[in-house]
Formats: C-alpha cells, sequence, structure tokens
C-alpha cells in the first residue's frame, strides 16, 4: 500500500532552520504531482511547495519563497522539504502528500488551493517556531 512517512520536525529558534524528509513507497504512479502542507490550529491546510515527481516543474507559496526548498533523492525514495531563516508564524504540523497525476489547476503546476487533490498524505509531523 501507499505509504508517505514523514519526518524532521522539531522545536527550533526563530531564524533556525529544519529540514523535513518524505519517505515514499508503495507508490506505482510516475511524475505525479507532489506537495508539502502546513496547517496550524484554527487556519486552514495550505500548500507550501508543489512539485513533479522526478522533477519537471516546482511551485512555493509567497510566504515561503526564498526561504524554502525542495530537493528529491531518488534513489533513497525521499523528497525534502528545506526551511531556512524560520519564523513563528511558520509553526504548523507539515504534511507530505501525493496525487496520482501531474495537475495545473491555477496556472501553476501542482499547486491547488484544494487538498483534495491529492490523495494520499502522511500522517505530519510538527513544526514549532519560537521567538
Amino acid at each position: 500500500q501507499v505509504q508517505l512517512v514523514e519526518s524532521g520536525g522539531g522545536s527550533v529558534q526563530a531564524g533556525g532552520s529544519l529540514r523535513l524528509s518524505c519517505v515514499v513507497s508503495g507508490y506505482a504512479h510516475s511524475r505525479n504531482c507532489m506537495g508539502w502542507f502546513r496547517q496550524a490550529p484554527g487556519k486552514e491546510r495550505e500548500e507550501v511547495a508543489g512539485f513533479t515527481r522526478g522533477g519537471g516543474s516546482t511551485y512555493y507559496a509567497d510566504s515561503v519563497k526564498g526561504r524554502f526548498t525542495i530537493s528529491q533523492d531518488n534513489a533513497k525514495n525521499t523528497v525534502y522539504l528545506q526551511m531556512n531563516s524560520l519564523k513563528p508564524e511558520d509553526t504548523a504540523m507539515y504534511y507530505c502528500a501525493a496525487a496520482t497525476t501531474q495537475f495545473r489547476r491555477t496556472g501553476s503546476w501542482c499547486y491547488s488551493p484544494h487538498p483534495e487533490d491529492f490523495a494520499y498524505w502522511g500522517r505530519g509531523t510538527q513544526v514549532t517556531v519560537s521567538s
């Protein structure tokens, strides 16, 4: 069965860095969309980064652009979210997600305001940034 497992979350002070990992297993689709989402208490889930599995396109939300970077290690079936210059407003549960196809909903590949466009989800990893 498809399984996405996130790790790397924790508690850091503002200005610090974390690298989140998502190990993908049991997933047969190729060149599908994947994304990193976050959800803070009382807030809607938002996509902070989207990308095509195996490369080809990337998307970053304005709130994280220039601070967060996606990378992939195909040999390890792992995708990463490097988070630098963290701010208290970055505090949230972070989720790795995968769709079954590529899509272009809003003009940017692999970005969607509708989380249901992603079929598979990890359980999340908590990121807490203190002032």
